[in-house]
């Protein structure tokens, strides 16, 4: 077992770790940390308050009084890694608080020592003394607790100024080791030694023996003999009431014969814990017969048959460097043992035997191994296993693993992670231990089937890193099962709890849930912690659902906010579910149906009404009539299409004004000198064509277009279509073709809604208003004769005749109003 040490200790180690620093730093007022610095000498800024010094990995070479004179709160100093050949305690005379010194990996050879007597740890190993470097004043260190030493020979006089110390741990750094005087260490009272040899030296086994009759806990590291095994003394020579309870042997090379007597003494010993790390054996370099191998085995089978102390066995990384033997032989050995724990990893294992009786096993642990399906089938001599650990060897199928544990009536833990595990519904029915409650099955081949194959008690099982899809929902009940753990598989969705009745805990973390069931907590409402992280959630309004479930749950999601991130879209990804929003709108689909609906009905509405209040129809109609006019036009005439101007004006009038057109606007622009040429209904309309194609080509025929504006003229439907159509013309031709007369005041309330051009005429343009005084007519006319004044093409007069030609059926038709 390794050193322990004491909280203080632990906790000024644990503070020295946590400083890697370049340069020089100063911490908090009372720690300084000058390690790794390249310094040279104990540098003169250390603040004079200085609890925890930290000097190591420099180049200092050597220590005077004047660097520590001023540190007189120092507590810990760490000096080790350094260039020291030569220690003076008196250098912290003055340091009286100081409880902790490394000194660790110098090159010290010489010490000059000084009471220090709150010193509780002392690190002088890894040095080059060829005795322990214990003087007379170390007697006087009552608080000493930890001391380590290096030195290249032992004598039981070297240790006689601390035999009455009471240290908790003595760590020996033995390189280049040469001597040890017998029972030089048996006089010391501490709980834990520590021995490091050199690796390529031979070990002291004199050394082993004082160790295990001087301290409870031993730990030996670097175990080598090279020598003839004939050289070892018999361990039944050595037999007597030993004090260690614990022993770790690390790093050990060794024939089988030095091997086989080490376990014998410790066998035999009152050793309870035995763990044996970095083992390799060897011997001869020929294929050795079961009679050859049993001798070798004697001394091993005489220790099982007669060890009554020996509780637990550890071996971890066995290598057997040149033997060749039927191991059949060794594995009847481990199983026949009489304790309660038996540990064998990585030893590359391929079988263990069934004990031939009943066996008092209480833990198995064979990790790392080649065990397969055949180990322990049909095995009764294991009543007591209670915890039984085969991750990383080479098992396939589930349901012999389950008939492997049938016998086991006592097993309460069985881990099978790590292996090539697969079940389907063609493999043979499963029979699990009834006492099973803890289940590891992490790290195989399984798939949804094996929800199939479950021991019944089942409390907590891990099924970490399979390809399961989904959880069945016809599966058998596992109405004991509190913790399941499905992370890294290929779930899409969160399973519900209709076959885990008391789950409690579920993770189900790195599979392919993109949007989980928000209804979760509703079908398991026992479960207490979900852990549902690190899926590549889409965020979405499918997931508002769920990030108000954590709302909700009050801290039932485990990781929340970190672990739960946006995957998709990609423009969000990297955002947290808690920082991701959107309105109640957007997601609900009825609520955005229904807004939809009502804005489309009040669109309706206002466009119907507008249609009504501006008479769209109307205007539809008539762009409707002068498109289909301008068709036919271009079809059936279309010689006519460039028709020079034949009218200086076209005349818009109502027939009711039709006596002051015919008596008063005619004769003044008809006749006398410069006399205008106008476009009337009555007389120049086409017969045969329809009232709306003549107006419109009266119109392009007419440089201008007069428009009578009375009461009267707002309350024709004809005179509407005319105002339209020359509208459009002096839009579409970018002219400036009307001329507005108001012969009686129009008032405005009279003027109908669709007569919006109208009003919008009225009010942009200037118009002539016919004056009610006589005197004032003559400017009238002669205004009205500037507007249209224009000559137009002598072709005209050739179709003047024709002018009076009338059509009695459209004329009746117009002026019908």
């Amino acid at each position: 077992m390794r050193p322990l040490r004491n909280i203080y200790v632990f906790a000024c180690v644990f503070t020295f770790t946590l400083w890697k620093n370049i340069q020089p730093t100063v911490e908090k007022e009372f720690i300084a940390n000058f390690s790794n610095s390249l310094l040279t000498n104990v540098p003169k800024n250390i603040p004079v308050h200085t609890h925890v010094l930290d000097l190591s990995f420099n180049r200092i070479s050597g220590l005077s009084i004047l660097e520590f004179i001023s540190l007189s709160d120092l507590q810990v100093l760490n000096l080790s890694h350094n260039l020291i050949t030569e220690l003076d305690f008196s250098v912290f005379i003055f340091n009286e608080d100081l409880e902790y010194v490394d000194l660790s990996h110098n090159n010290i050879l010489k010490v000059y020592c000084q009471t220090l007597v709150h010193l509780r740890h002392l690190d002088l190993s890894f040095n080059r003394f060829t005795v322990p470097p214990i003087c007379r004043e170390f007697g006087s260190m009552f608080h000493l607790e930890y001391l380590g030493l290096s030195a290249t020979m032992i004598r039981r006089s070297d240790l006689r100024y601390i035999i009455h110390l009471q240290l908790h741990t003595l760590f020996l750094t033995l390189e280049d080791f040469s001597l040890y005087e017998p029972q030089s260490l048996t006089a010391l009272n501490i709980k834990n030694l520590h021995i490091i040899f050199a690796a390529n030296k031979n070990f002291s086994f004199p050394l082993l023996y004082d160790g295990m009759s001087t301290s409870e806990n031993l730990e030996i590291v670097n175990l080598r003999y090279t020598l003839s095994y004939k050289d070892f003394p018999s361990p039944l020579t050595l037999l007597e009431n030993f004090k260690t309870k614990a022993v770790t042997l690390e790093n050990v090379d060794l024939q089988w014969a030095i091997i086989s007597k080490i376990f014998t003494l410790i066998w035999n010993s009152s050793v309870e814990h035995l763990t044996v790390r970095n083992l390799t054996f060897w011997g001869p370099l020929r294929v050795l017969n079961e009679y050859e191998f049993l001798p070798l085995l004697s001394s091993l089978e005489q220790l099982i048959s007669l060890s009554e102390s020996m509780k637990v066995l550890t071996l971890e990384h066995v290598r057997n460097k040149l033997y060749y033997f039927n191991q059949e032989i060794l594995y009847r050995q481990f199983s026949e043992m009489n304790i309660a724990s038996l540990t064998i990893y990585d030893a590359y294992m391929p079988h263990m035997l069934c004990p031939n009786r009943t066996s008092s096993f209480q833990y198995l642990n064979f990790s790392h191994n080649a065990l397969t399906d055949e180990l322990f089938q049909d095995c009764s001599t294991l009543p007591d296993l209670k915890l039984f650990i085969l991750k990383r060897n080479k098992f396939e199928s589930l349901s012999k693993v389950s008939f492997m544990t049938s016998h086991m009536k006592s097993l309460k833990y069985l881990d099978m992670s790590n292996n090539l595990l697969s079940h389907d519904g063609a493999d043979m029915q499963c029979r699990w231990a009834e006492s099973l409650t803890e289940l590891d099955l992490s790290s195989n081949q399984l798939t949804d089937a094996v929800f199939e194959c479950l021991p019944v008690n089942i409390k907590k099982l891990s099924l970490q890193s399979n390809q399961i899809t989904s959880v069945p929902k016809g599966m058998a009940e596992l109405k004991s099962l509190q913790e399941l753990n499905l992370a890294r598989n290929r779930l899409s969705d969160l399973p519900g709890c209709s076959g885990f009745p008391s789950l409690e805990i579920l993770n189900i973390e790195m599979n392919s849930i993109v949007t989980p069931s928000a209804d979760f907590f509703q079908s398991c409402p026992r479960v207490k912690e979900l852990q549902a992280g690190k899926n590549p959630f889409k965020c979405s309004c499918e997931l508002q659902a769920f990030i108000r479930l954590e709302r909700q749950s009050g801290g039932k999601l485990f990781g929340w906010p970190v672990a739960y991130v946006c995957e998709y879209p990609e423009d969000l990804r990297g955002t947290r579910l808690k920082d991701f929003h959107l309105s109640e709108l957007a997601c609900n689909t009825m609520l955005l149906l229904v807004i939809a609906l009502l804005l489309t009905l009040v669109l309706v509405a206002v466009v119907v009404f507008l249609c009504i209040y501006l008479d769209v129809p109307w205007y539809m109609r008539m762009m409707w009539q002068w498109t289909q006019t301008k068709r036919r036009t271009w079809h059936n005439h279309p010689e006519e299409q460039d028709t020079a101007l034949q009218f200086h004006a076209f005349v818009s009038y109502s027939e009711r004004d039709a006596l002051w057109v015919k008596n008063e606007l005619i004769p003044n622009l008809e006749k006398g000198e410069g006399c205008v040429q106008l476009c009337q209904h009555e007389r120049n309309f086409v017969p045969g064509k329809s009232i709306v194609e003549n107006i419109i080509n009266c119109i392009e025929k007419s440089y201008k277009s007069i428009f009578v504006l009375s009461p009267n003229f707002v309350q024709s439907e004809w005179c509407h279509y005319e105002l339209y159509f020359a509208h459009h013309k002096l839009f579409s031709e970018n002219s400036n073709s009307l001329i507005l007369i108001l012969l009686e005041p129009i008032p405005p309330y009279i003027i109908p809604a669709r007569y919006h051009k109208l009003k919008a005429l009225m009010a942009k343009r200037t118009y002539l208003e016919w004056p009610k005084e006589r005197s004032k007519r003559a400017l009238f006319w002669a205004n009205l004769r500037a507007a249209i004044s224009i000559n137009l093409p002598t072709s005209f007069e050739a179709n003047e005749e024709q002018s009076d030609v009338t059509s009695t059926s459209s004329i009746s038709q117009y002026v019908n109003d």
